[in-house]
């Protein structure tokens, strides 16, 4: 690669990170607060446990409407471009975040509370739904086949990035303020800021270039001219399936690790919120550093090895995670989070390189997006509620490890039934030359 492609690569891969940093801070930012505070100021009962439920119910439907926004911006990436709908997603992300932090709670208005929140929730899902397969897609394109694994991963850090963005924001509030002082009003800052950060993600992403695999398909008029996703359903389903499952560990873990840990150090240890908020916090740290190394990896051993790696290591990870959480120190907390987040990324690392290579050009966005936001709906959706109803019905975190384990085995299942794919081309007429579609 030249200099002036690194350069290039680099500014695509740069516009990619922030976006997608912003856009999981914004999200991230709503899990941690139902988690903390929205089942306090919006579904308030008696039950600690059942107001955090209903509050993750509204979490819940964000994932509802992620198939549809990547079902609707799939539709128009593969038709006019990918760069377009990626600055429509950031808009759409950070206007609803925004809108979070005026809403009025249940004290002032009742149940118009919950239900403009759940609106709000339902157009962030939308956004983050068209979102992540666009900008891993457009550094997939950007990037050349012998290190994609490793390029590609870098959208990825946005999701652990953001996440360290929101738990840190969260956590100085939560060490600056008392109790009544952040339930009271400064919960509502860190989803104001996200109208700064939303105008910085802009005027970065408005600056790259469009994806040239795109341009190259659309001069050869090799572009979706139907509605993409019935070609992607009649040719490439079995592509879509892998993705489906290949995303169940990784997806059920990740909310496991970041999101019920909130909950499980709180309500079930009885400790400070600060415990858990701090432990996502280092964890989230090391994690944005690692999934590049695991995208290197993939790039010399393959997608699958180190997939499966994660995949096996989450599962036996899964008991030891909540056996070092039941000793109550701090330090071991940290531990277990971090290690159950560098497992994850073994998982994270390759899959944006994985799930483009699986797709041709011309339904690569919908394609991406349908498969890996059905998913999402399957598995990170569900995931907190699960863990927290498994907790709340036998009082163990052992069922919640089963679960875990259960997510594991669909994802092995579903790796040793694709194919490796490092190195291969990104071009439509290579692909279909190797079987990817069917005439």
């Amino acid at each position: 690669m030249t200099a002036q492609n690194r350069g290039s690569i680099a500014k695509v891969v740069s516009a990619s990170l922030i976006g997608t940093t912003i856009e999981w801070y914004d999200f991230f930012l709503y899990t941690s607060a139902a988690a903390l505070v929205f089942g306090k100021l919006f579904f308030p009962t008696n039950d600690p446990l059942t107001g955090t439920l209903l509050a993750f119910l509204t979490y819940a439907v964000g994932f509802l409407a992620r198939p549809i926004g990547g079902l609707v911006f799939g539709h128009f990436g593969d038709r006019v471009g990918r760069k377009k709908l990626l600055v429509l997603s950031l808009l759409l992300m950070g206007g609803s975040t925004c809108a979070m932090g005026v809403l009025p709670t249940y004290a002032t208005v009742g149940v118009l509370a919950p239900i403009l929140l759940t609106l709000l929730r339902l157009v962030q899902g939308f956004a983050l739904g068209g979102e992540w397969g666009g900008a891993v897609l457009i550094v997939s394109e950007h990037g050349d086949d012998k290190r994609r694994g490793f390029w590609a991963s870098w959208p990825q850090c946005g999701a652990p990035g953001g996440n360290l963005l929101a738990t840190a924001v969260l956590a100085i509030l939560a060490a600056t303020q008392s109790d009544e002082a952040f339930l009271g009003w400064g919960w509502r800052i860190p989803f104001l800021l996200s109208g700064v950060l939303v105008v910085i993600g802009l005027w970065i992403r408005l600056a790259v270039s469009e994806s040239p695999v795109f341009l190259a398909a659309q001069r050869k008029n090799d572009t979706a001219t139907h509605a993409p996703v019935v070609e992607v359903f009649r040719k490439s389903w079995r592509a879509v399936l892998i993705t489906i499952g290949s995303r169940m560990a990784e997806n059920v873990s990740y909310y496991v690790i970041t999101a019920f840990i909130l909950v499980y150090v709180t309500t079930g240890l009885s400790l400070p919120k600060s415990v858990g908020l701090n432990a996502v916090l280092i964890g989230s740290a090391v994690h944005f550093v690692t999934i590049p190394l695991w995208g290197i990896l993939s790039d010399r051993l393959g997608r699958r090895p180190v997939y499966l790696f994660g995949a096996i290591g989450m599962a036996v990870w899964s008991f030891a995670f909540f056996a070092m959480l039941d000793t109550k120190n701090a330090s071991v907390i940290i531990l277990a989070a971090t290690v159950g987040l560098v497992l994850h990324g073994a998982m994270y690392g390759p899959q944006a390189a994985f799930f483009s290579e699986q797709f041709p050009t011309r339904v690569r966005y919908t394609g991406l997006s349908v498969g890996g936001q059905l998913s999402s709906i399957a598995a990170g959706a569900v995931a907190p509620l699960i863990a927290v109803a498994l907790f709340k019905e036998f009082g163990s975190t052992v069922p919640v490890s089963l679960y875990v384990v259960a997510m594991c085995a669909l994802t092995v299942i579903a790796l040793l039934a694709a194919r490796e794919t490092k190195g291969e081309s990104l071009h439509s007429e290579v692909l279909a030359e190797r079987g990817h579609v069917s005439a």
